[in-house]
């Protein structure tokens, strides 16, 4: 037979050598493709015979004892500074933005050693979070695995785990058509918090992998925000008096949340003060550590003051594009972040599509400041030859699209 060449939007046959009738090329007709398009609709997928079933939430009435601090040591300072070992399995590396998101393909987590495991949080640590494509491999057994490499694995106090039983370090994410919608439980500002921060040793490098997911165009996806990056949106002036204060973050409001669900908190909620700046034990920037689902009051100040600082925080995680990347997830993906430094927030509109995720993160050093550390912008600019950000104001700009 002699060779053809397809035609991939429609499967239409290309003869290999062309065919003149009378001087003229004669192709044959390309056949119209049958594209059936309804403005905002997305076929929502069945699920009567459910792939990840042991993986569904629980919420097991059980009692666990406070945490208790645990020696930490980051795995991403051994890490190499170009990512050799990482990259070695990568076909593609691309940045979503300059301040914060990656994404790596051709690479297998369920497969790496542990020096690209240590590229991996070191990379992290540096871009906030990092998302790798259709991890097939990645099952939750390896997800731990994988997890525990950075550090012991965080047990949530209420949130559910997978019903299979032996995974209470894991957590659930879990909507389905019969899912009550939560938009008008919240201000959308209010959903944007770093995991589990009233934890005197609150997480550092997490991984959540979709199992289940709206198609593409359907909604549910994820931001996260650069902490790195709000600290550098302040004045000097802001920089340094935030530096010398203590935020208070509670677990009394998630806890009452899930009281009011009829459910069992596992451990009784604590307030912890961390540094409102702190420093990332790999790189040595600043960076701002807040969250407005947990910080309820800074320590030493006047409540009016405290309450304008928290509003103004909040405000610049929320609404300062440039320091946020937003992913849409497809099955299997997986994002791995640093909570040291990024907040983030899942977006509604996705049903009555299933979405269903696992997530695992470990614990990390308890928070601390170095006054003699640097900001991720002036090391940046400095090593790239960059100009001074100007702050003050001046000048005048009609940038926009």
């Amino acid at each position: 037979m002699a060779p053809f060449l397809e035609e991939p939007s429609t499967g239409a046959l290309l003869p290999s050598k062309p065919n003149f009738k009378g001087g003229i090329l004669d192709l044959p007709t390309r056949k119209k493709p049958n594209i059936q398009y309804e403005p905002g609709r997305t076929i929502v997928q069945g699920h009567d015979e459910y792939e990840y079933d042991d993986l569904r939430p629980a919420f097991p009435n059980v009692h666990w004892d406070p945490l208790t601090e645990v020696p930490y040591h980051d795995r991403g300072i051994k890490g190499d500074a170009q990512f050799g070992n990482l990259l070695s399995d990568a076909i593609d590396i691309c940045d979503y933005n300059p301040k914060i998101g990656t994404e790596i393909n051709g690479v297998n987590l369920a497969k790496l050693t542990d020096a690209q495991k240590d590229d991996l949080a070191r990379l992290v640590s540096i871009r906030g979070v990092v998302f790798f494509r259709n991890q097939t491999d990645l099952d939750i057994d390896a997800q731990r695995e994988l997890g525990q490499y950075f550090g012991q694995l965080h047990k949530h106090a209420t949130t559910s785990v997978p019903r299979r039983g032996d995974l209470d370090d894991v957590h659930v994410v879990y909507t389905d058509e019969k899912s009550k919608d939560q938009r008008a439980n919240f201000a959308p500002t209010f959903l944007w918090h770093s995991d589990v921060t009233y934890e005197v040793q609150p997480p550092s490098y997490t991984s959540l992998k979709v199992l289940t997911g709206p198609p593409r165009g359907g909604g549910g996806d994820t931001l996260w925000a650069s902490q790195y990056a709000v600290y550098d949106l302040l004045s000097p002036g802001m920089q340094k008096y935030l530096e010398g204060l203590e935020a208070l973050h509670s677990s009394q409001i998630q806890a009452d949340g899930s009281i009011a669900l009829g459910r069992t908190v596992r451990r009784e909620p604590i307030v912890t003060k961390h540094p409102l700046i702190r420093t990332h034990p790999v790189t040595g920037w600043k960076s701002v550590f807040f969250n407005p689902g947990f910080v309820t009051d800074i320590v030493g100040i006047p409540k009016a003051e405290a309450s304008a600082i928290i509003y103004y925080l909040n405000e610049l995680i929320c609404t300062t594009q440039e320091i946020q990347v937003r992913f849409q997830w497809q099955k299997n993906d997986v994002a791995f972040w640093d909570n040291r430094i990024c907040n983030h927030s899942a977006s509604f509109g996705f049903a009555p599509h299933r979405r269903h995720a696992v997530r695992v993160a470990s614990q990390a050093e308890r928070p601390y400041f170095d006054p003699t550390s640097l900001s991720q912008e002036e090391e940046m600019n400095a090593r790239c030859g960059l100009p001074k950000v100007n702050k003050d104001g001046s000048g005048q700009s009609n940038y926009n699209d």
